[in-house]
């Protein structure tokens, strides 16, 4: 691999004008796409064939409920007042929304015929049905909704909306996303010395992740992609494709200090650093695509979008960023180093004394680290996931869910949807409502709704409890069990709780075979890569503490509150359900970036000659500070994500960011050396039945022969 990456950085250098332009047409031909192809995402988190999803999809096609986006106008009456005594308002406010742009209908809450109010009068809400999709209100259309209900509320009401219409689909951007992209670049400066390299460096990667989230734009014209994934994909592309191009720059400045002319340093860089980048890059793509295990559609796509734009940082890492080193030539160094004679770069003091200090006292540093991160994982036992989620602090959507809470009850904002089917729906659904209401944490069983044709029936189950709470989720296991054997008919249950219970149940069962392919399709990579059984498996396992502090961390947080005004969270809670199982594959990825980008250089200098110690120490002092300038880079990217991030974006964002610091600082430069410092030469045995596996040459030792060659025989330029 390392010969045909020399091949390929050779032609970069060759060719770095028209490699530049045809990146820039790539990224100019995905922009045009995007503007004429490009869709709306989707909130919906459901999987086909469950109860859940496969009751929504009856409920629509017989009763058209659910198609369009609907907005609930909550009204609450001034203290001492009823709804009734101020009809001339609500009335004037139905009116106002029914002419709206884009609006379908009104309810009226006090309309005797289907009222909307709670018993004492002083609670109400109207429902606003749009004649779109949920998610496709524009901005304009929920100002308008606004301002009429601005006129109800100078007329003395209180007056909160929320529902699917005042939904905004979440944007990439923010300020502070751009304060993490800041300090990477501050990062990168403090690295290189030189903010040119700086700037190259993170507008290679911003390329590619503009490539990757306009792909994903003319992606959503096609298919449903769910709102959360260009988040993601843009966080991971930016994270990595500024820690890729960072260890092909960094393996070039060194080639250039060494005395290397421009084509041979791009094309070593390139042909070492590279094969490191496409290995670990194949990694990411491994744990990526294999969420597909998962056997859930949005999931699935969240994956594969997600590994798309990394393979794109991967092509922009081994083609764009050589042919622009090229162009660049000896600039990307600082002036002192352009002056001063060829030679290798000093060792940096501090790297130097942590390998020194590891290796002495392994033993000390590995019962450290593990106590520690062991420590730090135990808030995992008690984890709590679900789908439903909250909306935003001091939101006119949060203060309508509460006044309908007070008003109607807690359970008022989840209800369960029963869907009967069968001859005589209606009757068999009435049948059945008796037993319900005798369920515990049932507060109110609503009359059957029959079809048209008679052979449908909804009933809606409102809980005592809140929608994300243990009770609801208990009721509707209780609701399932209840109705199981229901008599002349099939009934299904239904609603936000019970979808979320569904897709909970499956990346339960998901979760451990997913582990299972993703490691072991990485643990035959890494095995090939360091031609050892223990170097990967200390990884692995290493990874597994990562893990346990990451999500341990993320539950103290954002169940427990502790530092939750650090998060600026708005209120504790469980986890979203997609949490687990996404930090899982992407830190794996990631965490094992870190592992070939450390030990692959520990692995040459013991393939060169070193003995164990110091083929570890060396190894260390060569890729820690680049290991250290790269994960400070990604823990800024996810950080930037945390403080105003989307709801879904925040948990998983502040898992990654804790993920990568603890992985990076602790397991991969301290307990990894401390490992192999205890394994000695054991570390890189590989036994004999495995010997025949091929050599991916990571390390670029086949270089070795064509370095004088090149050296003697000038590249030249065209």
């Amino acid at each position: 691999m390392a010969k045909l990456l020399y091949k390929l950085g050779m032609g970069a250098h060759r060719r770095r004008l028209p490699v530049v332009l045809i990146w820039l047409l790539v990224l100019i031909g995905a922009g045009a796409g995007a503007f004429t192809l490009g869709g709306e995402t989707s909130n919906s988190m459901s999987i086909p064939g469950q109860e859940s999803t496969t009751a929504l999809e009856r409920i629509q096609k017989t009763f058209g409920s659910g198609e369009t986006a609907t907005a609930r106008v909550v009204l609450q009456a001034p203290d001492g007042q009823k709804l009734p005594q101020n009809v001339k308002a609500i009335t004037d406010l139905v009116a106002d929304a029914s002419g709206l742009k884009g609006v379908r209908s009104a309810t009226n809450p006090l309309d005797p015929a289907a009222p909307s109010v709670n018993q004492d009068l002083n609670v109400g809400y109207s429902t606003v049905t749009y004649d779109v999709k949920p998610g496709e209100v524009t901005d304009e259309q929920r100002a308008d909704l606004l301002k009429a209900v601005d006129k109800a509320r100078a007329a003395g009401l209180t007056v909160e909306v929320s529902g699917t219409a005042m939904q905004e689909i979440p944007h990439i951007g923010g300020i502070t996303e751009v304060i993490g992209v800041v300090l990477a670049l501050v990062v990168l400066a403090l690295t290189y010395g030189s903010l040119v390299t700086a700037g190259m460096n993170l507008l290679s990667a911003a390329i590619g992740v503009g490539i990757g989230a306009l792909g994903i734009t003319i992606a959503t014209g096609f298919m449903d992609l769910q709102s959360t994934t260009p988040i993601l994909a843009s966080m991971l592309g930016l994270a990595v494709g500024i820690d890729y191009a960072l260890f092909i720059i960094n393996r070039y400045r060194q080639e250039l200090r060494r005395g290397s002319d421009v084509g041979h340093a791009v094309a070593t860089a390139v042909g070492t650093a590279g094969s490191a980048v496409v290995t670990a890059g194949l990694t990411v793509v491994i744990a990526l695509v294999g969420l597909a295990i998962a056997g859930i559609p949005f999931l699935t796509q969240m994956g594969v979008s997600a590994a798309a734009t990394i393979v794109v940082a991967v092509l922009i890492a081994i083609t764009l960023v050589p042919a622009v080193l090229s162009m660049l030539g000896r600039r990307v160094l600082t002036r002192k180093e352009r002056a001063a004679e060829a030679s290798e770069p000093k060792d940096r003091g501090v790297v130097r004394g942590w390998a020194g200090a590891v290796t002495r006292n392994r033993v000390a540093a590995l019962l450290l680290s593990v106590v520690a991160l062991g420590i730090v994982s135990i808030p995992v036992a008690s984890m709590d996931t679900t789908l439903i989620q909250k909306p935003p602090a001091n939101s006119t959507q949060e203060r309508a869910d509460q006044i309908l809470a007070k008003g109607f009850g807690e359970g008022f904002n989840g209800p369960i949807i029963v869907l009967f089917e069968g001859d005589g729906a209606a009757a068999t659904a009435t049948k059945a409502s008796e037993p319900i209401t005798k369920l515990s944490d049932v507060a109110l069983v609503t009359p059957a709704q029959p079809s048209q044709d008679g052979k449908s029936a909804l009933v809606t189950v409102i809980p005592k409890s809140g929608p994300d709470t243990v009770e609801t989720e208990k009721l509707v296991a209780d609701l399932r069990a209840e109705l199981s054997d229901v008599e002349g008919g099939e009934a299904y249950v239904t609603g936000a709780t019970a979808v979320s219970v569904d897709v909970a149940t499956s990346l339960d069962k998901a979760l451990p075979i997913y582990l299972a392919v993703v490691v072991g399709l990485a643990l035959v990579l890494l095995i090939l890569v360091f031609r050892s059984l223990l170097v990967p498996l200390v990884g692995v396992l290493g990874f597994l503490l990562t893990i346990g502090s990451s999500l341990g961390a993320t539950v103290a947080v954002f169940q427990w509150g502790w530092l939750a005004d650090a998060v600026n969270l708005d209120g504790t809670g469980p986890l979203i359900s997609l949490t687990p199982i996404l930090v899982i594959g992407i830190l794996f990825g990631l965490a094992m970036d870190y592992q070939i980008f450390l030990v692959s250089r520990m692995h040459e200098a013991h393939h060169r000659g070193a003995k164990p110690i110091e083929a570890i120490t060396t190894g260390f002092r060569q890729a820690a500070p680049v290991v250290i300038a790269a994960a400070l880079i990604m823990f800024s990217v996810f950080a930037g994500f945390v403080p105003a991030g989307e709801p879904t974006v925040k948990s998983i964002a502040f898992a990654l960011a804790i993920g990568i610091f603890v992985d990076a600082f602790v397991v991969r430069m301290v307990l990894v050396p401390a490992a192999l410092a205890l394994l000695g030469e054991r570390a890189w045995w590989l036994p004999k039945f495995l010997r025949w596996l091929p050599e991916l040459d990571v390390e670029g030792t086949a270089l070795d022969d064509i370095e004088k060659k090149d050296r003697q025989e000038p590249v030249a330029v065209g």
